[in-house]
C-alpha cells in the first residue's frame, strides 16, 4: 500500500486527542465509595480533676476526729448534659471515710461544677499515712476516672516491730525458717531481715539485712519463711533473727535446730538400747549371785549347828553364847556352878577370845562338855550381832 501523508497526520491528530481527553475524564467521575470500618471510642465529654491548677491528686491531713474538706471540678465541654456518679474506693482508709453530699451530679453543657467532698478522721484513727481513691464514673459504660486522696493523720507516732514464733524444719535436704513479723505501733513499716546460724563449731549461716517485700499495717501480722538450702547434716545450731524498720523498729528472735540423719539416729537408739540391756543383765546376775552366797552361808551354819550330840545341846549351847554377847560378864545364877575354867589361850583378832579351841579336850571332861564348846563357838561366831 503506498505511503499516504494525509492519512498518517489524521491518525496522529486523533491519537493526541485521545491523550489528552482521557485524564479529564478520569478527573470528572465520581469517586469510589470507601467502606467504612471500626471507628475509634470517642473521648469522654467530660473530665474531673482536683481543684487548682496543676493539682493530680488530693492531700489531706489533720489530727483523729477531724473532717477535712476538699473540692472535685467536672468540667463538660460537649454540648449536651453529663450525669457522674462519685465514690471513695477503698476498704479502709480515707476512701473508706470520704463522704459527699450527693452520689450523682449532673453537669450542664459548656459548663464546669465544683464539687465539694468531706473526709471524716475517725477518733481511732492512729497516726500515719492512710491513702485512698476518689472514683468519677460518666453514664458511658468503661468511661471512669480516679484520682488519688493521700490522708495523713497527726499524732505521735510509734514504730514497734516484733519477731515471734520461730521454727526450723526439715524439708529434704533444705531446712525452712518460720516466722512472725507482728507490727505493734501505729505507723505502716516495711521491715528489714538479717539471718544468722551457728553450730558447734562456728558459723554456719549469714544473711545480711534485706528489705522484706510489701508494707506491714499497724497490727498487722506477716507468716514468712527462709529457706536454707545446705543445712549441716550433724550439727546442734542456734539461729538468730533480727528484724529493723523505719524510726528504730528493731527485734530479735532465736530458736534452736538439732541436725541428725536417720541413719545416725537410729544408731545411738538401738546402742543405748543395748547398753541398757547390758547393764540390766549384768545387775541381776550380780543381785543372783549375792542370794546364793547368803543361802550358802546360811546352810552352813545350820550343818555346823546340827552335831553328834544332838539339838538340844546345841541349842542350850547357842542360847548360852547368845547371853554371854547380850549381857556381856554376868554373875552365875546361885542355883546354878559355874563351869571350870581351864587354862585359856588368847589370839589376838578372834572373836570369842579365851574360849577353847575346837578339837581340844581337857583332862577329866566328857566329850560331850567339848561338843558343845565348839558349836557354841562357832554358832556364836556366826551368829552373834
Amino acid at each position: 500500500m503506498p505511503f499516504r501523508p494525509r492519512t498518517a497526520a489524521t491518525g496522529a491528530v486523533l491519537a493526541a486527542a485521545v491523550v489528552l481527553a482521557a485524564p479529564a475524564a478520569a478527573a470528572a467521575a465520581p469517586p469510589a465509595a470507601v467502606r467504612a470500618g471500626p471507628s475509634a471510642p470517642a473521648a469522654p465529654g467530660w473530665s474531673a480533676a482536683p481543684t487548682g491548677t496543676a493539682r493530680t491528686s488530693f492531700y489531706l491531713e489533720g489530727p483523729p476526729g477531724a473532717a477535712l474538706t476538699d473540692r472535685l471540678a467536672v468540667r463538660n465541654p460537649s454540648g449536651r448534659p453529663v450525669t457522674v456518679r462519685l465514690a471513695g474506693d477503698g476498704a479502709d482508709g480515707a476512701g473508706a471515710w470520704l463522704a459527699f453530699g450527693t452520689p450523682e451530679v449532673t453537669v450542664p453543657p459548656r459548663t464546669r461544677a465544683s464539687v465539694p467532698f468531706t473526709v471524716t478522721v475517725p477518733r481511732t484513727a492512729t497516726p500515719g499515712s492512710h491513702p485512698g481513691t476518689l472514683t468519677v464514673t460518666g453514664t458511658a459504660p468503661g468511661v471512669r476516672t480516679r484520682i488519688p486522696l493521700r490522708l495523713r493523720v497527726t499524732g505521735p507516732t510509734l514504730s514497734a516491730l516484733t519477731v515471734e514464733q520461730v521454727s526450723v524444719t526439715r524439708r529434704g535436704s533444705a531446712a525452712v525458717i518460720h516466722y512472725t513479723l507482728v507490727n505493734r505501733g501505729n505507723t505502716a513499716l516495711r521491715p528489714r531481715l538479717a539471718v544468722r546460724a551457728d553450730g558447734l563449731f562456728g558459723p554456719l549461716l549469714r544473711r545480711p539485712a534485706r528489705t522484706l517485700p510489701g508494707v506491714l499495717p499497724p497490727g498487722a501480722r506477716a507468716d514468712r519463711t527462709e529457706t536454707w538450702p545446705d543445712p549441716p547434716a550433724l550439727d546442734a545450731v542456734d539461729i538468730r533473727l533480727t528484724a529493723t524498720a523505719a524510726d528504730g523498729a528493731h527485734d530479735t528472735a532465736t530458736a534452736s535446730y538439732t541436725a541428725a540423719p536417720w541413719g545416725a539416729g537410729a544408731a545411738l537408739l538401738a546402742l543405748l538400747a543395748a547398753g541398757g540391756g547390758g547393764w540390766a543383765v549384768v545387775r541381776r546376775r550380780r543381785r543372783n549371785g549375792r542370794t546364793g552366797d547368803t543361802d550358802g552361808a546360811v546352810r552352813m551354819g545350820g550343818a555346823v549347828g546340827t552335831g553328834d550330840g544332838g539339838g538340844a545341846p546345841d541349842e542350850a549351847a547357842d542360847g548360852a553364847g547368845r547371853a554371854d554377847g547380850a549381857s556381856g560378864a554376868a554373875a552365875p545364877s546361885p542355883r546354878e556352878e559355874p563351869p571350870a575354867q581351864g587354862p585359856r589361850t588368847t589370839e589376838a583378832g578372834m572373836p570369842n577370845a579365851g574360849m577353847p579351841k575346837p578339837g581340844m579336850r581337857k583332862p577329866g571332861v566328857p566329850d560331850a562338855t567339848t561338843t558343845g564348846s565348839t558349836t557354841a563357838t562357832r554358832a556364836g561366831s556366826g551368829v552373834r550381832r
